[in-house]
């Protein structure tokens, strides 16, 4: 799905969260947000998933104005700040229970999904989760309904080498299936080594874009 920001702005009280930005991401591609913690990175993402509505202006998702022709984009994952689930159930019971709101997957599809981020055959409950474990279930029910946008707001936190190099893959896979993913992340590198466009944010407004070089690999 394609997203466009229209002249979007959004105040919280006095505060102007977001100021005046025009931005298209086109349908299939991987897409960056760079800034410091309170640069609006978030903020962006909550407008794209209708979690909040534009002050001024308009977020368009495929032709339709968000909280005006929909009140949210129909096909969505996200994962944002950190996740939360209920503390007495393993994660295939979470994500059952996720999963059973539009019953659109089966238990196979969320065994699978496990294994993809490492968290196969673990029965704690989430309460006994590490940090690590808690993100990659988070990033699990991002994915888990291959929707067709994908927000990932800062998806290595807490993970090590391992965990950073299954997020590049996640990101590769849903890049793949034809998926629109919008991602943040502190590590430049990182973030500049998944993204096929950054948009660089500070102070809520849009200070660069640009196509992140990616390295050569000798054969």
């Amino acid at each position: 799905m394609s997203i466009e920001f229209k002249n979007v702005s959004k105040k919280l009280g006095n505060n102007v969260v977001i100021n005046n930005v025009n931005i298209e991401i086109k349908k299939g591609i991987v897409t960056g947000l760079k800034g410091i913690n309170g640069s609006g990175k978030t903020m962006m993402m909550r407008l794209i998933a209708g979690l909040i509505y534009a002050t001024k202006g308009e977020v368009i998702i495929d032709g339709k104005v968000l909280g005006k022709d929909i009140s949210f984009p129909p096909s969505i994952g996200l994962m944002l700040e950190n996740p939360a689930f209920l503390p007495g159930y393993n994660g295939f019971d979470n994500l059952k229970m996720l999963a059973s709101i539009k019953g659109e997957i089966k238990d196979e599809k969320i065994d699978e999904v496990l294994e993809t981020v490492g968290l196969a055959a673990i029965d704690k409950k989430y309460r006994k989760y590490s940090l690590g474990m808690k993100q990659r279930l988070g990033i699990a029910a991002a994915i888990m309904e291959e929707p067709d946008i994908i927000l990932l707001d800062e998806p290595s936190n807490s993970l090590d080498a391992s965990g950073q190099e299954m997020v590049r893959e996640i990101v590769a896979k849903e890049k793949e299936r034809g998926a629109t993913v919008i991602l943040s992340c502190h590590d430049s590198a990182l973030l500049e080594s998944m993204c096929d466009e950054i948009f660089n944010i500070e102070v809520g407004e849009i200070t660069a874009h640009y196509v992140p070089e990616k390295e050569q690999v000798s054969v």
